[in-house]
């Protein structure tokens, strides 16, 4: 008799998600499970959260294989190839191996928190789930990306100042690399180990974490999410405001103890 082979469990995933995630899934699962290479599959981000919109938010997989090398890749990119026809905002898979995790975890915990705080598994053993986050690294990452934040701040600011369509979009499309950074904030600074989940609930906690006024992000999320552009004026206080939060949350976090 053939080998059974186990379909990827759904059941935890919204019926819309489902339907369209459904058939990639189902591709990497016969593709790599029958020859022991595949270990687990999870949906992460933002799709397992009221931020999720159909149209505009894509849908995050992560893949652990026993192994990856170019073979697999190949095989993989192969399976996602209709689907990037298909228009279903289908990202491609992060691809990693289980010792992969383990020897990175000092170096991507923000990522790694988020993984565990924000995933569904989907296919094999849930290795998100006892994720440890050390705080040192912790630390040490996000003051390394709140100064890649005010950099990119400045540069960004010089290069769009008169064009405020892409100073609209650049602040639109940063919002999704804030909110997992403050989720690791809110971890370090407020001692919190299930920060919210929600991208609006993820900045208020924060500002009531550390007193630091994180009104535009809130107004930049909901205008991404409404579609709206912001005015001139709003962008000028938007910079205004993104700077001298990044700046003490900078503070906050060289000062923290861990």
């Amino acid at each position: 008799m053939p080998e059974t082979i186990e379909g990827p469990r759904l059941n935890g995933l919204a019926p819309e998600i489902r339907e369209k995630v459904a058939p990639f899934l189902n591709g990497v699962v016969k593709g790599f499970s029958a020859g022991g290479q595949l270990h687990s599959i999870y949906i992460v981000g933002s799709v397992l959260t009221p931020d999720y919109h159909p149209k505009t938010s894509d849908i995050n997989s992560v893949v652990l294989l026993d192994h990856v090398g170019l073979e697999a890749l190949r095989k993989l990119a192969a399976i996602g190839k209709p689907f990037a026809k298909k228009k279903v905002n289908i990202s491609p898979p992060l691809v990693m191996t289980p010792s992969h995790i383990r020897n990175s975890m000092d170096v991507f915990p923000v990522e790694y928190l988020n993984f565990k705080l924000v995933h569904e598994t989907v296919w094999g053993e849930d290795i998100f789930c006892g994720l440890e986050i050390d705080r040192k690294a912790l630390k040490l990452q996000c003051e390394r990306e709140l100064e890649i934040m005010l950099v990119g701040l400045r540069q960004g600011y010089l290069k769009m100042v008169e064009d405020d369509k892409k100073l609209t979009g650049a602040f639109f499309s940063s919002i999704k690399s804030y909110v997992p950074l403050f989720r690791g904030l809110i971890y370090l600074l407020g001692g919190q180990k299930n920060p919210p989940v929600a991208a609006r609930d993820v900045i208020e906690q924060l500002s009531d974490i550390t007193g630091v006024n994180t009104y535009a992000f809130a107004k930049v999320h909901e205008r991404k999410r409404l579609g709206t552009r912001l005015s001139s004026e709003e962008l000028g206080t938007a910079f205004e405001q993104y700077y001298e939060a990044a700046g003490r949350l900078g503070e906050l976090t060289d000062e923290a103890k861990v």
